[in-house]
């Protein structure tokens, strides 16, 4: 899995790409998540175009992400979700939890300013 960062408008966007599997990318999530906060970027949009597959371990890795997150006072969002994670989220419940979009701009919009 890899992980391209980039900054639009004060938030941090996420470009994940490759599957994210146990032992795949989730420890990789983590390790840059702590790493962001550490430099006070809590403005986070995670894209998930590129991700083909998530199993149990990623979806717990992207939970972990949120609480760790919103923890520290700061906002993760999720941007083009596939039609297989957005099932998965459906059916876990947790589509409920994440807040999802489908473009980039009103993403970034939903953060304020």
């Amino acid at each position: 899995m890899q992980i391209d960062e980039r900054v639009v408008n004060g938030v941090t966007i996420l470009d994940l790409k490759g599957k994210m599997t146990l032992g795949e990318g989730d420890e990789l999530l983590k390790d840059r998540i702590n790493s962001l906060i550490q430099q006070d970027r809590k403005k986070l949009l995670m894209n998930l175009e590129g991700v083909p597959y998530i199993d149990s371990a990623g979806l717990g890795e992207i939970v972990r992400t949120y609480t760790t997150v919103s923890r520290q006072g700061g906002k993760l969002k999720l941007l083009n979700l596939t039609k297989r994670i957005q099932d998965l989220l459906a059916i876990t419940k947790l589509l409920t939890v994440f807040e999802t979009y489908e473009s980039e701009p009103e993403a970034i919009k939903s953060f304020g300013s």
